[in-house]
């Protein structure tokens, strides 16, 4: 009886050679669309439930369908220095990584220049260097790790880029008239959806209404 091939689940599973602490840092690096899905995207549904929030990490979602459908129609094989890695199943162009990653630059930098009152300028300048500095550290990441070519990575960017820069005029020029609808939906009663991009100062105005809650509630106490 022939014994069958085994694979794995390789979501978190990034190697690099002994002893190489770049590489280290890299796989590190390499992991950082896993901390944005769950540490990020799954605490904003659960504490926030924000609609603009919701449609980027469905954007996101979209983002690496198409990954997977351009993936299985090129067809391209990695380099020869992912099978010494024993965790390359799937095709390598273009790089997934790097087009989460350039998807979510550029949409997070479209979506911080369209909003007004919660950062200057400068801040927003400094918050988006971040992002594409990761962006960019990733991609590099995934060539110096030996999972994909030079141009396996560009590929994934430049798609990113296109995706997450059309994915955003689709939500906040086409979904964005249906936000009231669905926050008003018996679905978003129920689950506490909001919209909250009408508000200049997000922050300022839950700080704002916090107090003034606190102080209704004291003045109640006080009262009785």
């Amino acid at each position: 009886m022939d014994t069958p091939t085994l694979k794995a689940v390789t979501l978190t599973h990034v190697r690099y050679q002994r002893g190489d602490q770049l590489g280290h840092f890299l796989a590190w690096i390499s992991l950082v669309p896993v901390f944005i899905s769950l540490g990020g995207f799954v605490s904003h549904f659960i504490f926030r439930r924000e609609l603009q929030g919701m449609f980027f990490a469905l954007g996101l979602l979209v983002s690496q369908f198409i990954n997977e459908l351009v993936k299985k129609s090129v067809q391209q094989a990695r380099p020869e220095t992912c099978a010494l890695l024993e965790m390359c199943d799937s095709h390598g162009w273009p790089s997934s990584h790097s087009q989460y990653m350039f998807f979510f630059a550029m949409y997070f930098t479209l979506l911080t220049f369209k909003s007004t009152g919660v950062w200057d300028t400068n801040k927003k300048v400094f918050v988006n260097s971040l992002h594409w500095s990761l962006a960019l550290l990733t991609m590099y990441s995934r060539v110096y790790l030996g999972y994909h070519t030079v141009a396996q990575v560009f590929a994934g960017a430049a798609l990113g880029i296109v995706v997450g820069a059309s994915w955003y005029w689709v939500v906040n020029f086409v979904l964005f008239r249906y936000f009231p609808a669905i926050e008003e939906s018996s679905f978003g009663r129920k689950f506490y959806i909001k919209d909250t991009s009408h508000i200049p100062n997000v922050l300022k105005f839950e700080y704002d209404n916090a107090r003034a809650a606190r102080k209704t509630l004291a003045s109640n106490s006080k009262s009785d």
